[in-house]
């Protein structure tokens, strides 16, 4: 006799283990949670003799890992409409960043906000994110450029996890631009130094990001940033050859990364680097979006050198303000040609992956935490077809093997 504190029944199974055909699908399904960890999995015929505190029909629905977002800006202060406006009116991003605007003007705004200003506002993008299926997000800092203000942002972050709605897994991103008037070399001497040293001793991240290129961190700084967090025994990723390709994947890789995200312009000496490492990609179909670029991720190089490929809504005030993991995962399949079921693969075991988590979510098999999304659809591949209708989908969310409606979190 098996007990379990939850059985889901009468549900179709998307276990999204990579490598099964099918997305991993098991046609009337049922699973068993014991302890927040998934305990049994199967066709619902095959169900061994079981008791259940509680047993919950799914009434036909898909059952999934729950979604993660596994590249997000969620906590900052102001907003970058007026840019929006200018891009619209021809002026290119770069531009606009050299003119003290983009990740600086985002800066302004969030030193000038208070911490209980940036929680407030960070959670209510996260409850959208949350409407749509996300139980475990990437929260970044980088919007502080002081060691203060990068401590404030990540306080908020872990404090949203703490709420328990959704797990919180956050990066420092101190190597994200640099603040006006201050000189190359003091500002890295400062992140790799005093501002990493708080962090590390607050314990506040999960692993040390960056922003290489021409607008940004050079390959030798970025190295720099990449030896200071390998010291601290913290993993690191890269905002990698967004709009030129500088080598920054393979540096990344170097490092072993767990991902390069953006990689519009990576080379497949960088693709063959990051198969190699064991590298991500994450794809981030918004920011494309967004600044309307036209040089698409290797996507078809991806495939080809076997590199994972995640997707995420890099939810942001500037260049992807998208609180839409459906609509990431929609992007993902018409603007990078990637198919439904490689969307899928990046919002659940891939994302995983790219955060160091594999071991723990993003499949559904015995073992791992329980953490589920039930929706009220035909087929899987509706989860890419319509484009953030994720309120009229969602069934409901289990965190950790406890039901977490969108209710539960304010959503109406």
């Amino acid at each position: 006799m098996i007990r379990f504190d939850r059985i889901w029944v009468n549900v179709q199974l998307a276990t999204m283990v990579t490598g099964a055909t099918d997305r991993g699908e098991i046609r009337d399904g049922a699973l068993g949670v014991c302890d927040g960890k998934i305990a049994w999995i199967g066709p619902r015929a095959e169900l061994p003799e079981s008791v259940a505190a509680e047993t919950r029909d799914g009434a036909g629905g898909w059952l999934l890992p729950g979604l993660i977002d596994c590249h997000t800006h969620l906590v900052f202060g102001g907003d970058r409409c007026g840019e929006f406006e200018e891009r619209l009116e021809g002026v290119p991003y770069a531009e606009i960043a050299r003119r003290g605007g983009g990740i600086r003007r985002s800066v302004e705004g969030t030193r000038a906000a208070s911490p209980e200003q940036l929680h407030r506002s960070a959670e209510q993008r996260l409850r959208r994110l949350i409407g749509e299926g996300v139980t475990t997000v990437e929260i970044k800092s980088g919007y502080g450029l002081e060691t203060e203000t990068e401590l404030r942002m990540l306080r908020a972050a872990r404090k949203l996890g703490a709420e328990g709605f959704v797990s919180v897994v956050t990066s420092f991103l101190g190597a994200h631009a640099f603040p006006a008037g201050m000189d190359r070399d003091a500002y890295v001497d400062l992140v790799c130094g005093p501002m990493l040293d708080a962090v590390a001793a607050e314990g506040l991240a999960d692993a040390v990001d960056a922003f290489c290129e021409t607008i940004a961190f050079s390959p030798a700084e970025t190295e720099r940033v990449f030896q200071a967090a390998r010291a601290k025994g913290l993993p690191v990723k890269l905002h990698a050859d967004q709009i030129s390709d500088s080598g920054a994947a393979a540096l990344a890789a170097r490092h072993g990364a767990l991902s390069c995200d953006h990689v519009e312009y990576t080379g497949e000496d960088g693709v063959r680097a990051m198969a190699e490492a064991g590298s991500v990609a994450v794809l981030l179909p918004g920011a494309f979006y967004m600044l309307r670029e036209k040089q698409k991720p290797p996507v078809e190089l991806f495939r080809r050198h076997g590199v994972p490929m995640a997707v995420a809504t890099d939810a942001n005030p500037g260049s992807s303000p998208l609180l839409s993991p459906l609509l990431a995962m929609n992007m993902a399949c018409v603007l990078f040609g990637l198919t439904p079921y490689e969307a899928l693969l990046g919002m659940t075991a891939h994302a995983a992956r790219a955060l160091g988590l594999a071991a723990d979510r993003g499949t559904l098999e015995v073992g791992k935490r329980a953490d589920l999304s039930l929706w009220r659809i035909g087929r899987p591949a509706e989860l890419c077809y319509w484009m953030g209708y994720g309120g009229g989908l969602l069934v409901e969310r289990v965190i950790g093997g406890k039901p977490s409606t969108p209710a539960r979190v304010g959503l109406v």
